[in-house]
């Protein structure tokens, strides 16, 4: 086995119906720019009423249909937040517990440390994380993963993984193996991935090797580490 092999994550994803919820990070290929993606799947009514919507520059999970929300506690949330230099990704309300963690003073891993996997047994989703750090001489960036010890939800083991970026790799992490039930959580490190330059032709890839029944959103970010600016993708399969 080639442990350092980069993928396509088109192939890794495309014959899997359900990966859930993903976050990807790494650096372009002509090393100028950091990049960070973000996507959510559903399989039930509840999980695909949902859409991404960006406000000022932070994306939010949002109800596509108001009226048919039943449980908003675990799909409405804060997807990418900003504080300073730092770009928060993750899979849930935990955005917000990293976003005042560090603010505090306080690290990104101890942050997370207050926190556990997701309630919704049997499945115990893991929650997923990842911050880039956008300093311009010495971009870096970590993930993190907390997920259930044992089938009954009993204990929590948290895993934290920091990176020193490879123009062209990228790191991707997402809550599931594949479908199932119960559903059966990641294992091992974020697999290995392929960042193209292009953020049309990464989003593309992306978006087309997605499960067409659960995908529901995309968000792809670029950020040019000497200027700061910032490039954006934003695709809902339902559009209000």
């Amino acid at each position: 086995m080639d442990i350092y092999k980069v993928n396509d994550i088109g192939e890794l994803i495309k014959d899997n119906s359900y990966v859930g919820r993903g976050i990807v990070a790494g650096k372009s290929s002509d090393g100028k720019k950091a990049v960070a993606a973000y996507f959510i799947m559903g399989r039930s009514a509840n999980s695909r009423n949902r859409v991404f919507a960006e406000r000022n520059g932070e994306v939010f999970t949002e109800p596509f249909d108001s009226s048919k929300v039943e449980d908003p506690s675990l799909i409405i949330y804060a997807a990418v937040r900003t504080l300073g230099n730092k770009l928060i990704v993750t899979n849930g309300d935990q955005t917000d517990t990293i976003y005042e963690g560090v603010k505090a003073g306080g690290s990104f891993s101890g942050a997370l440390a207050t926190r556990e996997f997701e309630p919704d047994s049997p499945n115990y989703t893991p929650r997923i994380s990842a911050v880039l750090n956008l300093d311009k001489d010495n971009f870096t960036y970590e993930m993190s993963i907390l997920k259930s010890a044992d089938a009954v939800g009993s204990a929590c083991n948290r895993f934290t993984f920091s990176y020193a970026p490879l123009n062209g790799v990228g790191h991707f992490l997402h809550t599931y193996v594949c479908d199932g039930g119960p559903i059966p959580s990641f294992q091992g490190e974020p697999e290995r991935v392929q960042i193209p330059d292009s953020i049309d032709e990464f989003t593309n890839t992306l978006w087309n090797g997605l499960n067409e029944d659960n995908k529901i959103s995309l968000y792809v970010r670029y950020i040019d580490l000497e200027t700061g600016e910032i490039e954006n993708r934003l695709v809902n399969k339902y559009v209000k």
